[in-house]
């Protein structure tokens, strides 16, 4: 079956109320877990970027911003409490060393790694030696360049499961490609999903699991219109919940490739072969 990941990414806003609505709307669509994103901003931005200027409902430098969207242990406790509750698994995707290391204090299934540290090798060696499931996202990357982070979990006997991506906000359809998660099947004889960043509805990621994709991602929103850099890029709670639903259904559709006599056509074959 498709393991289907809802990410609520930075979607919450810094507000863990709103973070819990969207647990629920991943939840009450049937999706398998939620993730999340965590970063320690001073290791992922430059001081110069951090400095510079940007409006935002928390004031009006990038540093305001990204610290409004951060959460902290507090937080992150009550997600998984509040996960447990719900009965869902949660993740998050970590930019740094130190947010690695910050969520193992959790009691995490899954790791993720994002597109953009695909080539950030000592994080990776960080995440891979925990030996959890990883899915690993390929945007952005070269077949070398996933080769090198393959290793890596190769190396550490870490399981793991790569994710054809487009890192583009919101992607066009046309860049979908999904004709390389058959490509990166074949290169790393892997199971390969898809993570999608498509405004377009849900379609694309159907397509995806009809091209064989194990997995799918897929951030959500309570509302697209929210401030947020992904919330146009997310489904709002029916788009979801429509996504889950034919994902199911195909699982049933695609069967299992053996020919045979339905019960259902005995008496069709019975009545019009006789004729």
């Amino acid at each position: 079956m498709v393991f289907i990941t809802a990410e609520i990414g930075i979607n919450h806003n810094g507000d863990l109320e709103i973070a819990k609505k969207l647990i629920d709307v991943a939840k009450n669509a049937g999706c398998d877990a939620v993730k999340f994103q965590k970063r320690t901003i001073d290791k992922v931005y430059t001081k110069e970027v951090l400095e510079s200027p940007r409006d935002s409902p928390w004031g009006t430098t990038t540093r305001h911003q990204k610290e409004g969207l951060e959460f902290g242990e507090k937080e992150y406790s009550s997600i998984e409490q509040y996960c447990k509750e719900r009965k869902i698994e949660w993740f998050a995707s970590s930019w740094d060393i130190d947010s690695q290391l910050f969520l193992r204090k959790f009691s995490l299934n899954y790791n993720k790694v994002a597109s953009a540290m695909l080539t950030n090798h000592e994080l990776l060696n960080t995440i891979a030696e925990e030996r959890k499931h990883t899915f690993i996202s390929t945007g952005m990357s070269e077949i070398g360049q996933i080769k090198s982070a393959v290793d890596i979990f190769k190396k550490n006997n870490c399981p793991y499961e790569l994710q054809h991506s487009n890192s583009s906000y919101p992607m066009k359809i046309e860049e979908a490609n999904l004709r390389c998660i058959e490509t990166l099947r074949n290169e790393f004889n892997c199971n390969v999903g898809y993570s999608g960043h498509e405004a377009l509805g849900y379609l694309i990621c159907v397509c995806a699991v009809m091209f064989g994709a194990t997995s799918i991602e897929r951030h959500i929103t309570l509302d697209r219109t929210m401030y947020g850099s992904d919330q146009a890029a997310s489904l709002e709670p029916q788009g979801l919940e429509r996504l889950v639903r034919d994902i199911r259904r195909i699982d049933n559709i695609l069967g299992d490739g053996v020919k045979r006599v339905w019960p259902s056509e005995i008496p069709v074959m019975k009545k019009l072969r006789n004729l």
